[in-house]
This record gives C-alpha cells, structure tokens and sequence, in this order.
C-alpha cells in the first residue's frame, strides 16, 4: 500500500475525531471587561440575540464559556463563565503553535541525521551506523528511503557494525496520555526518533477460512514490512484488540468476528526508534546496502556525519498540525520549545514551562495544560485566558494565517480557528472577519459535560453512547454564536 504525506494526515485526523474527539508582543495585551449595565447596545446588537440567549436556548447539557473581544484591543464585547476551567481539547494546539514560534523560530528544522562510528573503506562502514533522530515529528517512510539513497549515492554498500538509533534527543515517552483505550492511533508514543507519526499499518483479508495480515510503513515509493509490531487473530467476540509490551516488540491480537473480508488501519507505535530502525534498515538494504542483525539501541549519536535529512520550516508543519489536529506533531513542538529552556523529563514539565510562559508573556491568569496536544482531560483553560492569547498573537499576525478556514451559514463572515474535540468536549477559538472592515473578532468558546465524560470507562472512550449527538449540539451551538456576534460587531 501506498501513502502521501497528506493521506495520513487526514488518516490521523479520521482517527482522533472517532475516539477522543511567534513572536511574543512587546507588551502584554490583554482583554478588558467593560461594565455591561453601562455600555449602550448599538442598533445592529438590539435585534440579534445574546450568546447567553442562544446558550439558555440550547439542549447542550454540561458547562457553556465563552469570550469575544475585539481583537485590536481586547475590549471584550461578550462573555458567559469567562474564568471557568475547561478542557481545552485540541484548541491548547494553538497555545503550543505560539510556543514552539517563539521559542525555536519560524526557520526551525528538525534534523535526522546519518553517523558512522567507524571510517568508510571501500564502501563498507568500519564500525556501526546510527540512525540519529532530531525528533522529526514529521519524518515518513519516503524520508527514510531518500536517505537509504543518499547512502548509496555516497558509496556505502555495506554496514560492518550494527543498525543502531539514537533517539536521545526528546524524552522517551510510551504514550501521550495513559487514559486512552490501548489501539488508537492518536495516542502513541514519543521520542527522538519518529516515523509515520509513530502509527503501524495493520491490513487484515480474508483467504478462505483464515487471514492474512501484515503489518507495515507504507509510503509513495516504496512499502517496508515490519517486525517490530506483531498481530494475532484470536477466536473471541472481544474486545475487539488486546495489547501486550514485549521487550522489544508490541505484541497485539485482534478479534476474527470484528474483521469482515478485510481491511486496513493504523495502530500505535511504542517503539518508536526501534521502529524506524528496521524500516530504515529494510530500505537500504533494497538500494544494496548490506547489513547483518537485529536493529539495536545507540548510547550517543557521535562518529562521522553521513548524511542529514531536514524537515521543512516550521510554518507548514504547524499549519498541518493544526488542520489535522496531530498529536505527536504537538507534543514533539511543546517538548522541543521547552528543551530550549533547560532539560525536560516529561510532558508534565514542558507543559509547565508553557504555562507559565503564557502568563508571564501573554497575560493568561490560570491557564493549566497537562500536555501540548491537548489530549489529556485534566488540562483547564478559561475562555478570558483563551481570548486573551488569541488578542495577543493577533499584534503579530501570528496564528491567523495557520488556521484553518470554519465555514458559516452566513457567508458574510469568514472564521479561521482551531477546533477541539474530546469525548462530551467541544471547544472552538479563533478569529472572525466580516463586512466591517478593519475589525477583527477574538473569541473562545468552550463547551463540555464533565461528569458525563468523567463517567466513562477507558473502554467506552472511543465510542460512547450519546458522543456524537452531544458533539453535533455543541457544534450547532457555536454556529449560532459566531454568527450572532458577526451580525452584532462586524455588520
């Protein structure tokens, strides 16, 4: 099987929406509130309902916040429950797109390099070669098979030593959150070496009575089968796949009555280096290179440079991340911004450094984010605190132009934002235009049914009953809001 770069984007994205749905300003800008019983409703405000009317209005149970000001400055124009906590889902993507802005730069590429341990003698390395990871949250199959070449093309025919990987520069991290059902693919492990976004493909079809199964990284030019991740089909009716951490291997079973005749989906990956190892091993030896043994692990990323693969700017990255709403791209930006402040053990910490960063530079009061992606529910942001950093990147111009366009009824108002989406969660923040021009709307709306969500088993998350409907209200909700406040403020 073949895949663009943008088919599995869009393959993570149909993943995490299925389960658990910059430069900083040179002074802080922040949102002030007006006394709404002395400001005059202007004649457009008067026959347009309030968000607190369209939020009474509405079945959505749970907690509804919001902020919109104007985005040049700050005056906030509306609110309901502004200094709630809420779970900001993936919207907290917004917050690390400014971080990792800030703190690595727009130029910023991640590197992958090629390092020999030994000299190159008549084509053959006298030593080892290490796969040395950058933490490329980007890095695919086809990345890996350009460099097999550029091996080649380097006269390297064979590896006297071993495959090695360094993955020593981004903490080790077996997962994003340990709250999340075992299979989904938007919930894989981290660390300096990464590939296909640390997802394996799983393709199953069905040979008369049994199945033939593969597991695989797949990409436009060329497929490498993998051993690294293995799967069984067990005869039970569920669940529908267990997971087992061998030492070295993920070990997985999935049940013969939920396969049909066939199919295909990607599973996470938690040994990452491990991984990409045997990939990159698999595809140099299709360009000729030979190598003996089982991929192992590097103690440093020292020795002659072969060869260095560069990611792309981080502009585009951040664009994609925050279309496809990408974890690992997340979490691997956030960790890398924090690195540039002092060593980082764990998600926890770097998203501590974020914080408080925010405040310090931004002007948020509470924010509290657990992770970078947003994944994990224990994350809290306000709305006021939300609006209030999406005012403060307005100054730069340095979220808009990553965001992705959110289409109303209305068309006279164009939005760009960043959804959000976790089970019984469903945030929205972002930007609004219309025919007013020169005016900017920054808003933040954050919907969620706490207990609701709190309620589910770890097996209930990737499809619970209710879920979907919960989500569409929320959704509906808050096409309701933007365009209220379009006609209000920018007609």
């Amino acid at each position: 099987m073949r895949l663009s770069r943008r088919h599995m984007l869009a393959g993570l994205l149909s993943a995490s929406a299925t389960g658990a749905w910059a430069e900083a300003p040179p002074r802080t800008i922040r949102p002030r509130y007006r006394d709404q019983s002395l400001r005059e409703e202007p004649a457009s405000r008067q026959s347009v309902p309030s968000g607190n009317d369209l939020v009474d209005r509405s079945s959505l149970t749970g907690v509804v916040g919001f902020t919109v000001a104007d985005a040049a400055t700050g005056q906030v124009l509306e609110a309901r429950n502004p200094e709630v906590g809420m779970p900001p889902a993936s919207t907290a993507k917004a917050l690390t797109t400014m971080w990792a802005l800030d703190r690595l730069g727009p130029q910023h590429r991640f590197e992958t390099q090629l390092i020999a341990t030994g000299p190159v003698t008549n084509g053959r390395i006298e030593g080892d070669l290490i796969l040395a990871g950058g933490g490329d949250p980007t890095l695919d199959t086809d990345g890996l098979r350009s460099m097999a070449v550029a091996l080649k093309d380097a006269g390297v025919r064979e590896i006297g030593g071993r495959m090695r990987v360094w993955t020593g520069a981004l903490p080790n991290l077996r997962e994003i959150d340990e709250e999340q059902p075992a299979h989904v693919a938007y919930n894989p492990a981290i660390g300096g070496l990464n590939l296909n976004y640390n997802r394996v493909h799983f393709g199953w079809e069905r040979q008369g009575g049994d199945y033939e199964v593969t597991m695989d990284s797949p990409g436009m030019r060329q497929t490498a089968a993998v051993t690294t991740a293995r799967m069984q089909v067990a005869d039970r009716r569920g669940p529908v796949y267990t997971y087992d951490r061998g030492e070295r291997m993920d070990e997985w079973t999935v049940a013969r009555t939920a396969l049909g005749n066939g199919g295909s989906r990607w599973l996470p990956v938690r040994f990452p280096g491990l991984y990409a190892g045997e990939v990159f091993q698999t595809l140099a030896q299709s360009q000729g290179i030979i190598s003996g043994g089982a991929v192992d692990y590097a103690d440093s990323a020292k020795g002659g440079l072969l060869h260095t693969h560069r990611s792309d700017v981080l502009p585009p990255i951040l664009t994609d991340m925050l279309n496809y709403s990408t974890n690992i791209t997340a979490e691997v930006m956030g960790l890398s911004a924090s690195q540039t402040v002092g060593p980082i053990g764990t998600l926890a910490e770097s998203a501590a450094q974020m914080n408080a960063w925010l405040k310090r530079e931004h002007g948020l009061n509470s924010v509290a984010l657990e992770d970078h992606s947003g994944l994990g529910d224990d994350s809290r942001v306000s709305p006021a605190d939300m609006a209030r950093a999406m005012v403060s990147s307005h100054k730069g111009n340095v979220l808009k132009p990553l965001m992705k366009a959110f289409p109303l009824d209305d068309t006279r108002f164009a939005v760009t934002a960043k959804t959000g989406t976790l089970n019984f969660v469903s945030a929205l923040t972002g930007y609004v235009t219309g025919p007013k021009q020169g005016r900017t709307l920054a808003f933040s709306i954050l919907t969620g049914d706490i207990p609701r969500r709190d309620a589910l088993t770890i097996e209930q998350r990737e499809r619970p009953e209710g879920g979907r409907s919960w989500i569409a209200s929320s959704k509906y909700l808050q096409r309701q809001l933007l365009e209220s406040w379009g006609k209000a403020y920018l007609t």
